[in-house]
């Protein structure tokens, strides 16, 4: 009896305890079938899980594969699995879910370790990467209890489903580009350039276990603001790795004592190479957004459709360019403050300063808040703490806003841009000094009176009606009659007349009379059309003037005008994007250049011809000098407006055409003499140390070789030694014209 009754105390022991145990189970197996099939509330479909949404960075790319900036809401850019180092694979796996590539999106085995430490007080978190990754591409919703529970089964499921979809390695690099690192860098691609100006692929233990560190809490193991705490915690990574057999005693002795070594680049628009060439990019691409539609009907967003724009800027080139800018500069900027010493540049013409702070965004603000104009002239004259550009980095300073005006208006300001002649490619575009004070790009936006680089277009004229190089014209001063009835007649930089020169001695040393000449012979309206030809849209004037190069051009469009004569007379368009795709490397969009044969291929030669005589022995012959030593064939032009306000050089070889333009923000503020404000000082410097940078560079590949001579025979002589002056017994050699 004794035994029965033992035996079926056992039985209905085991009875209940079935009960207790599979009846929760089942009903719990019931309520996560519930789940799965959507009973409360929908989980992410197939596409989603296919396309997970997020905002990623737009990327703009050079042409040597270097990233130049993003634009974005969130610093966000993806990496693929290829492109993580080993190194930082090892230490995500061992510190987060060291049985990744064991389980199915959950580790039971964890799982009941991490539910028995919370029944015992010990709290443990134990989501495995791969929930991780559902309940950041999926976030949570703020609820009761009740609600949080489903909510995390639906991160099961989820995680479940997103191993069946893709693989470990894709779950792997899908997770590091979804988490927060902090200091505005979202995904592993942002974060390890922004604290070590690291690629992924590039990662040491080191680096990886703190940036690893830091998705325990982004602000509290921040390397910046935390630096011990996130020493502390990256040691647990490390500690992690050496648990898990992924480095040896002896490497964890050896890196847990090394120090977090920063490389901290805060990617900002207005910081890094090529800020207002990205500027100008973000303009032209917030236009081909709108106009370009996605499969879903909606327009593109620059901001967060993560598109990756190539573009024809080459890294090594942009920096040389804006090192040669900061060279020369540096030091021009203190000759211009030494010629003005004690003085103010623009005397008692005090309408510029007026200007100046009625455009200023501090009198707009005032202004619009209904400030007195008392009010905001004792604002203006009232010191206050603020940071000011110097070629020497910021300067801290108590200064007044009109004091600030004025310091600007004596700061030179300059346009540099470089582009290959036969592919219409821009290698190099520097719009200002620095983007985070002056924000007007003097490349494309900015229109600069050209002074004498407009006379190649009046002289591609003469090339282009059969005139040599070696054509003689007497050097005496010409007249033109104005529709006012009034004479005018252009000088010469040089008052000296008389006797006859030729048109590649007359351009050399930029002669005014001769010009005028060329421009009674030809008209006005030639030169404009001529002008056009060769891509130049800008308003132009059909008058007299233009001889001395009145008008107001771009450097965008000098330069590819400029390149007309490297291409044999084709003007080839300055482009500076190659193709644009979208997140998933599909092309959107690729550009070619428009081209137009401008000029005949001889006027193109011949007016190479002119132009090397600028730098043999005309107003260029110092980029021979010991400073650039250059000595390979150089065509160029320089100018000089007629106060000085404005300095130019157009600089062609065979693969690189480039200009520059230098001058104040106000013309009324410029040298006071020809010596120290024309092209040749203040432009053709910076031209000269790119150059010269560039050939130094062998990894460019740029010929130092002459320009290529036409087929056959140029139909005019080239050496001036030979040449026959034809009717130059009817040629007037001494009077006015």
């Amino acid at each position: 009896m004794g035994k029965r009754s033992d035996k079926n105390r056992s039985h209905r022991f085991r009875r209940y305890f079935g009960f207790i145990i599979l009846i929760p189970l089942l009903l719990f197996i019931g309520f996560v079938t519930l789940v799965g099939h959507e009973a409360f509330g929908p989980l992410p479909s197939f596409e989603e899980l296919e396309n997970p949404k997020s905002n990623l960075a737009t990327e703009v790319i050079s042409s040597d594969n270097v990233m130049l900036g993003k634009y974005y809401y969130q610093n966000r850019s993806n990496s693929h699995f290829s492109e993580l180092s080993p190194q930082l694979v090892n230490t995500l796996i061992a510190t987060e879910d060291f049985r990744f590539f064991e389980h199915s999106g959950i580790d039971a085995r964890r799982l009941f370790t991490i539910i028995f430490y919370n029944l015992t007080g010990r709290k443990q978190g134990g989501s495995t990467i791969s929930q991780q990754l559902a309940k950041n591409l999926f976030p949570r919703e703020h609820g009761s209890k009740i609600h949080l529970i489903i909510t995390k089964i639906k991160e099961w499921i989820t995680a479940v489903r997103l191993e069946r979809n893709y693989t470990k390695e894709e779950i792997v690099a899908m997770y590091l580009n979804t988490v927060d690192f902090g200091a505005n860098a979202y995904g592993i691609k942002s974060a390890a350039r922004t604290f070590f100006n690291k690629a992924p692929s590039e990662l040491n233990y080191n680096e990886s276990a703190t940036l690893i560190g830091l998705l325990k809490g982004p602000t509290l193991f921040s390397p910046l603001m935390n630096p011990e705490n996130s020493r502390k915690r990256r040691n647990v990574s490390l500690s992690q790795l050496e648990k898990y057999k992924f480095i040896n005693k002896v490497q964890f002795d050896s890196l847990k004592v090394q120090p977090i070594r920063l490389h901290y680049q805060a990617e900002n628009q207005n910081y890094g190479l090529a800020t207002y060439f990205r500027e100008e990019l973000r303009n032209d691409m917030k236009a081909w957004c709108q106009d370009h539609k996605k499969a879903d009907g909606s327009s593109y967003n620059l901001y967060c459709d993560g598109l990756r724009i190539y573009t024809t800027i080459d890294s090594r080139m942009q920096r040389y360019a804006e090192e040669a800018v900061r060279e020369h500069l540096t030091e021009y900027q203190k000759l211009f403050y030494a010629h003005w010493k004690g003085r103010e540049p623009w005397g008692k013409i005090t309408d510029i300063l007026r200007q100046g702070m009625v455009r200023s965004d501090r009198y707009i603000m005032m202004k619009a808040d209904g400030k007195t104009k008392k009010e905001i002239e004792k604002s203006f004259n009232t010191k206050v703490h603020m940071t000011v550009f110097s070629w020497r980095g910021d300067i801290d300073t108590l200064m007044s806003p009109m004091d600030s005006i004025k310091y600007y208006k004596k700061i030179l300001q300059t346009g540099f841009m470089s582009m290959e002649p036969n592919t219409g490619y821009v290698r190099a575009w520097v719009g200002g000094l620095d983007e985070r004070y002056f924000q007007y790009d003097h490349v494309k936006e900015g229109r600069r009176q050209v002074g004498s680089t407009f006379k190649s277009f009046l002289y591609t004229l003469a090339m282009q009606e059969g005139y040599s190089p070696c054509y003689k014209i007497p050097n005496v001063r010409v007249y033109f009659k104005l529709p006012s009835g009034q004479t005018w007649s252009p000088e010469n930089a040089e008052p000296v007349y008389g006797g006859m020169m030729s048109l590649k001695q007359g351009l050399a040393e930029s002669v005014n009379c001769l010009s005028a000449y060329l421009m009674k012979i030809f008209g006005p309206e030639a030169i404009v059309a001529i002008a056009r030809k060769m891509g130049i849209t800008s308003p132009i004037d059909p008058v007299p003037s233009l001889c001395l190069g009145t008008p107001d051009v771009s450097v965008y469009e000098m330069v590819g005008a400029y390149s007309t004569f490297a291409n044999k007379g084709m003007w080839t368009e300055p482009i500076y994007i190659t193709r644009i795709e979208d997140k998933n490397g599909n092309v959107l969009q690729e550009f070619v250049p428009k081209k137009v044969q401008a000029i005949s291929e001889e006027t193109a030669y011949l007016m190479l011809d002119l132009l090397k005589g600028v730098v043999q022995f005309g107003t260029g012959m110092r980029l021979r000098g010991k400073q650039f030593g250059l000595t390979n064939p150089i065509a160029g032009k320089t100018g000089t407006t007629q106060n000085q306000s404005d300095g130019w050089f157009m600089g062609i070889t065979p693969d690189l055409v480039s200009g520059v333009w230098v001058g104040c923000e106000d013309r009324s503020v410029h040298f006071r003499s020809i010596e120290l404000g024309q092209g040749a000082h203040m432009a053709m410097p910076i031209w000269g140390l790119f150059m010269k940078k560039v050939y130094a560079d062998k990894t460019l590949h740029y010929s130092q070789g002459d320009f290529e001579k036409p087929p056959g025979k140029i139909s005019v002589e080239l050496d001036c030694s030979k040449y026959t002056q034809p009717g130059e017994d009817n040629i007037n050699s001494g009077k006015d014209f």
